[in-house]
């Protein structure tokens, strides 16, 4: 049953991982707990924690995000910090070096909106544009290629962006037109596209027009639509 999360308060938005979680307070600053054994918690130190613990140097963050072993932050001023696991590049800091501190993505400004898979990890810019980072095999980075990157590389071929959502190999973003684009990993159909092909390019959710959001799960995908 639901226990209380300790010495919690004032918090605005969550997020979880595969083994921690984290809250963003509405100082600006952020709570993470959980497994840390590859820095997820972002404290500066390897140590499990079974209460929340402040996320070092972070302050002025307006979203939070998290992946699989790692996590994301969305400063005010369109920057992104992000700790801990990287072996794929999923800092986004131009190295393959995990980290327990935050560290900053390297090469964006203007972002409004973050998300996260497994092993990727991706930004909305402000000119409806989107870029990601991390693991490739499956083709989460859409951007033609299955080449892993450990610094944002642009999404091919979709503009008018308004939403990004992560799963754990596969990407979803909302157009403002109403349609879903998809790609990475499609083996159970998660693309949408009434195939069960993989792509490392976005393609178009059949069949839905007039969608207001998207959610990404481990293997499967969902929209709500205007009715």
């Amino acid at each position: 049953m639901p226990v209380q999360v300790s010495g919690l308060t004032d918090v605005i938005a969550i997020a979880a991982g595969a083994y921690h979680s984290l809250a963003l307070l509405s100082d600006g600053t952020v709570r993470a707990w959980g497994y840390n054994g590859i820095g997820e918690l972002g404290d500066g130190t390897y140590d499990s924690s079974n209460v929340p613990v402040q996320v070092s140097g972070l302050t002025d963050v307006i979203a939070i995000a998290a992946g699989a072993d790692h996590s994301l932050a969305l400063l005010s001023d369109g920057t992104v910090q992000a700790w801990g696991f990287n072996g794929n590049g999923e800092l986004g800091d131009g190295t393959y070096e995990s980290s327990n501190v935050p560290v900053q993505v390297s090469g964006l400004t203007d972002v409004i909106a973050i998300a996260a898979g497994a092993n990727h990890s991706f930004a909305l810019l402000s000119d409806g544009t989107v870029r990601a980072w991390g693991f490739n095999g499956n083709g989460e980075l859409g951007d033609g290629t299955y080449d892993s990157s450990n610094v944002p590389v642009q999404i091919s071929g979709i503009t008018d962006v308004i939403a990004i959502a992560g799963g754990s190999y596969h990407s979803l973003a909302l157009l403002s037109d109403g349609t879903v684009r998809a790609w990475g990993y499609n083996g159970n159909g998660e693309l949408g596209d009434g195939t069960y092909d993989s792509s490392n390019v976005p393609v178009q959710v059949s069949g839905i027009t007039d969608v207001i959001a998207i959610a990404a799960g481990y293997l499967h995908s969902l929209a709500v639509e205007l009715q």
